[in-house]
Protein backbone atom coordinates (compact mmCIF):
# COMPACT_ATOMS: atom_id res chain seq x y z
CA UNK A 1 0.00 0.00 0.00
CA UNK A 2 1.78 3.29 -1.01
CA UNK A 3 1.59 5.48 1.88
CA UNK A 4 -0.90 8.54 2.64
CA UNK A 5 -0.73 11.81 0.91
CA UNK A 6 -1.35 14.11 3.53
CA UNK A 7 -3.39 17.38 2.63
CA UNK A 8 -5.57 17.60 -0.13
CA UNK A 9 -5.69 15.73 -3.08
CA UNK A 10 -5.85 12.45 -0.53
CA UNK A 11 -6.61 9.27 -2.07
CA UNK A 12 -8.43 6.54 -1.29
CA UNK A 13 -5.76 4.45 0.64
CA UNK A 14 -5.72 7.42 3.15
CA UNK A 15 -8.59 6.10 4.29
CA UNK A 16 -8.41 2.41 4.76
CA UNK A 17 -5.55 0.21 6.52
CA UNK A 18 -5.57 -2.43 4.53
CA UNK A 19 -9.53 -3.22 2.87
CA UNK A 20 -10.57 -1.91 6.82
CA UNK A 21 -12.49 1.13 6.46
CA UNK A 22 -11.40 3.95 8.41
CA UNK A 23 -15.25 4.28 10.17
CA UNK A 24 -14.20 8.02 11.29
CA UNK A 25 -15.38 8.96 7.85
CA UNK A 26 -18.95 7.97 8.37
CA UNK A 27 -18.92 10.43 11.06
CA UNK A 28 -20.93 13.25 8.89
CA UNK A 29 -21.37 12.34 5.18
CA UNK A 30 -22.58 15.33 3.30
CA UNK A 31 -24.55 14.63 0.15
CA UNK A 32 -24.45 17.03 -2.63
CA UNK A 33 -27.63 18.63 -4.16
CA UNK A 34 -27.35 19.67 -7.65
CA UNK A 35 -25.28 22.17 -9.98
CA UNK A 36 -27.56 25.17 -9.81
CA UNK A 37 -24.14 26.92 -9.59
CA UNK A 38 -21.69 24.87 -11.65
CA UNK A 39 -19.52 23.01 -11.40
CA UNK A 40 -17.21 25.06 -9.95
CA UNK A 41 -19.87 26.31 -7.54
CA UNK A 42 -20.99 22.70 -6.21
CA UNK A 43 -16.91 21.81 -5.72
CA UNK A 44 -16.64 25.28 -3.48
CA UNK A 45 -19.45 24.10 -1.56
CA UNK A 46 -18.30 20.49 -1.04
CA UNK A 47 -14.64 22.39 -0.29
CA UNK A 48 -16.83 24.57 2.44
CA UNK A 49 -18.72 21.35 3.83
CA UNK A 50 -15.32 19.77 4.20
CA UNK A 51 -13.55 22.85 5.88
CA UNK A 52 -16.72 22.95 8.37
CA UNK A 53 -16.35 18.95 9.83
CA UNK A 54 -18.16 16.71 6.99
CA UNK A 55 -15.66 13.87 7.14
CA UNK A 56 -17.12 12.21 3.77
CA UNK A 57 -18.45 13.71 0.54
CA UNK A 58 -20.89 11.78 -1.07
CA UNK A 59 -21.19 13.04 -4.94
CA UNK A 60 -25.14 12.41 -6.08
CA UNK A 61 -26.33 13.97 -9.14
CA UNK A 62 -29.26 12.62 -11.11
CA UNK A 63 -29.32 12.44 -14.66
CA UNK A 64 -25.98 13.34 -15.05
CA UNK A 65 -24.25 11.97 -17.76
CA UNK A 66 -21.58 9.80 -16.69
CA UNK A 67 -18.54 12.20 -18.54
CA UNK A 68 -19.60 14.71 -16.85
CA UNK A 69 -19.99 12.59 -13.85
CA UNK A 70 -16.34 11.55 -14.03
CA UNK A 71 -15.19 15.50 -14.64
CA UNK A 72 -17.10 16.65 -11.08
CA UNK A 73 -15.71 13.38 -9.04
CA UNK A 74 -12.26 13.99 -10.52
CA UNK A 75 -11.97 17.92 -9.31
CA UNK A 76 -13.39 17.15 -6.00
CA UNK A 77 -10.91 14.04 -4.60
CA UNK A 78 -8.68 16.82 -5.79
CA UNK A 79 -10.30 19.58 -3.76
CA UNK A 80 -12.15 18.71 -0.72
CA UNK A 81 -9.12 16.59 1.59
CA UNK A 82 -11.65 14.38 2.41
CA UNK A 83 -13.30 11.18 1.04
CA UNK A 84 -15.18 11.16 -1.97
CA UNK A 85 -17.85 8.67 -2.39
CA UNK A 86 -20.27 8.28 -5.62
CA UNK A 87 -23.84 7.92 -5.88
CA UNK A 88 -24.78 4.74 -7.85
CA UNK A 89 -21.86 4.62 -9.84
CA UNK A 90 -19.07 2.63 -9.47
CA UNK A 91 -17.70 2.72 -13.03
CA UNK A 92 -17.44 6.38 -12.37
CA UNK A 93 -15.64 6.46 -9.01
CA UNK A 94 -13.29 4.01 -9.69
CA UNK A 95 -12.78 6.05 -13.05
CA UNK A 96 -12.19 9.50 -10.70
CA UNK A 97 -10.40 7.93 -8.50
CA UNK A 98 -12.95 8.43 -5.71
CA UNK A 99 -12.96 6.39 -2.40
CA UNK A 100 -15.44 4.57 -3.01
CA UNK A 101 -19.38 3.98 -4.33
CA UNK A 102 -22.92 4.25 -2.39
CA UNK A 103 -25.12 1.47 -4.08
CA UNK A 104 -28.97 1.30 -3.53
CA UNK A 105 -31.03 -1.42 -3.61
CA UNK A 106 -32.05 -2.14 -7.33
CA UNK A 107 -27.88 -1.24 -8.43
CA UNK A 108 -25.29 -3.56 -9.25
CA UNK A 109 -24.86 -5.86 -6.08
CA UNK A 110 -22.30 -4.86 -4.11
CA UNK A 111 -20.18 -8.67 -4.61
CA UNK A 112 -20.05 -7.82 -8.38
CA UNK A 113 -18.34 -4.65 -7.72
CA UNK A 114 -15.98 -5.92 -5.36
CA UNK A 115 -14.76 -7.67 -8.05
CA UNK A 116 -13.35 -5.44 -9.96
CA UNK A 117 -13.09 -2.56 -7.71
CA UNK A 118 -9.51 -1.98 -6.13
CA UNK A 119 -8.69 -3.33 -2.82
CA UNK A 120 -9.35 -0.39 -1.18
CA UNK A 121 -12.14 0.49 -2.59
CA UNK A 122 -15.13 1.32 -0.08
CA UNK A 123 -18.61 0.42 -0.86
CA UNK A 124 -21.85 1.49 1.28
CA UNK A 125 -25.52 0.22 0.47
CA UNK A 126 -28.75 1.42 1.34
CA UNK A 127 -31.01 -0.84 3.62
CA UNK A 128 -34.98 0.80 4.47
CA UNK A 129 -36.32 -2.32 5.14
CA UNK A 130 -35.56 -6.24 6.37
CA UNK A 131 -36.05 -7.22 2.42
CA UNK A 132 -33.05 -4.83 1.82
CA UNK A 133 -30.37 -6.30 4.22
CA UNK A 134 -28.77 -9.12 1.77
CA UNK A 135 -28.19 -6.44 -0.18
CA UNK A 136 -25.65 -5.00 1.81
CA UNK A 137 -24.02 -8.31 2.00
CA UNK A 138 -19.96 -7.55 1.32
CA UNK A 139 -20.48 -3.66 2.06
CA UNK A 140 -18.47 -1.60 4.09
CA UNK A 141 -21.07 0.35 5.95
CA UNK A 142 -24.79 0.79 5.08
CA UNK A 143 -26.92 4.23 4.76
CA UNK A 144 -30.62 3.22 6.29
CA UNK A 145 -33.05 5.63 6.48
CA UNK A 146 -35.11 7.41 5.93
CA UNK A 147 -34.76 7.97 9.60
CA UNK A 148 -37.00 11.23 9.31
CA UNK A 149 -39.41 12.55 6.70
CA UNK A 150 -37.52 14.03 4.04
CA UNK A 151 -38.48 15.78 0.72
CA UNK A 152 -34.23 15.84 -0.21
CA UNK A 153 -35.29 12.19 -1.96
CA UNK A 154 -38.55 11.84 -4.11
CA UNK A 155 -38.33 7.59 -3.87
CA UNK A 156 -37.17 7.88 -0.06
CA UNK A 157 -40.43 6.58 1.29
CA UNK A 158 -42.04 7.00 4.55
CA UNK A 159 -39.75 7.93 7.71
CA UNK A 160 -38.75 4.55 9.64
CA UNK A 161 -38.15 6.25 13.09
CA UNK A 162 -35.00 5.94 15.30
CA UNK A 163 -35.75 2.80 17.06
CA UNK A 164 -36.38 0.97 13.61
CA UNK A 165 -32.97 2.12 12.55
CA UNK A 166 -31.59 1.16 15.50
CA UNK A 167 -33.19 -2.53 14.81
CA UNK A 168 -32.33 -2.61 11.15
CA UNK A 169 -28.23 -1.51 11.97
CA UNK A 170 -27.79 -4.50 14.28
CA UNK A 171 -29.31 -6.73 12.04
CA UNK A 172 -27.30 -5.23 9.35
CA UNK A 173 -23.77 -6.12 11.48
CA UNK A 174 -22.08 -3.02 9.96
CA UNK A 175 -21.21 0.40 10.48
CA UNK A 176 -24.69 2.29 9.72
CA UNK A 177 -25.06 5.99 8.63
CA UNK A 178 -28.28 7.35 9.71
CA UNK A 179 -30.18 9.01 6.68
CA UNK A 180 -33.22 11.03 5.56
CA UNK A 181 -34.66 14.06 7.34
CA UNK A 182 -30.74 14.64 9.19
CA UNK A 183 -30.87 18.09 11.16
CA UNK A 184 -29.38 19.77 14.05
CA UNK A 185 -32.16 18.96 16.28
CA UNK A 186 -32.51 15.50 15.70
CA UNK A 187 -28.69 14.14 14.69
CA UNK A 188 -27.67 13.01 18.26
CA UNK A 189 -30.89 10.89 18.96
CA UNK A 190 -29.58 8.90 15.77
CA UNK A 191 -26.04 8.59 17.20
CA UNK A 192 -27.42 7.41 21.11
CA UNK A 193 -29.28 4.37 18.58
CA UNK A 194 -26.08 2.61 17.35
CA UNK A 195 -24.94 5.22 13.99
CA UNK A 196 -21.54 5.39 13.56
CA UNK A 197 -22.37 8.79 11.63
CA UNK A 198 -25.16 10.77 10.07
CA UNK A 199 -25.62 11.88 5.88
CA UNK A 200 -27.45 14.91 5.66
CA UNK A 201 -28.24 17.10 1.95
CA UNK A 202 -30.54 19.54 2.38
CA UNK A 203 -29.01 20.30 6.20
CA UNK A 204 -25.62 21.05 4.48
CA UNK A 205 -25.86 21.39 0.69
CA UNK A 206 -28.98 22.92 0.92
CA UNK A 207 -27.71 26.19 3.72
CA UNK A 208 -26.02 29.44 2.73
CA UNK A 209 -23.16 28.62 4.65
CA UNK A 210 -22.09 24.93 3.87
CA UNK A 211 -18.98 25.25 6.46
CA UNK A 212 -21.18 26.56 9.45
CA UNK A 213 -23.99 24.22 8.94
CA UNK A 214 -21.83 21.33 8.63
CA UNK A 215 -20.13 22.63 11.80
CA UNK A 216 -23.33 22.83 13.67
CA UNK A 217 -24.20 19.42 12.43
CA UNK A 218 -21.14 17.87 13.50
CA UNK A 219 -21.47 19.40 17.01
CA UNK A 220 -24.86 18.64 17.57
CA UNK A 221 -24.37 15.06 16.83
CA UNK A 222 -21.44 14.80 19.36
CA UNK A 223 -23.38 16.91 22.13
Amino acid sequence: MRKPSAGRGRTAESFVTGTTMQIEILRLVAITDNARDGQAGLIARAAAAAHGGATCIQLRLKGVAARDLAGVARELVRAVGVPVIVNDRADVAIAAGAAGVHLGADDVPVSAIRRIAPPEFIIGASVGSDEEIPCATGADYVGIGPVFSTGSKNDAGPAIGVKEFARLAAATGLPAVGVGGIAVDNARSVMRAGAAGVASLSAVFGATDPAAAARALLSASES
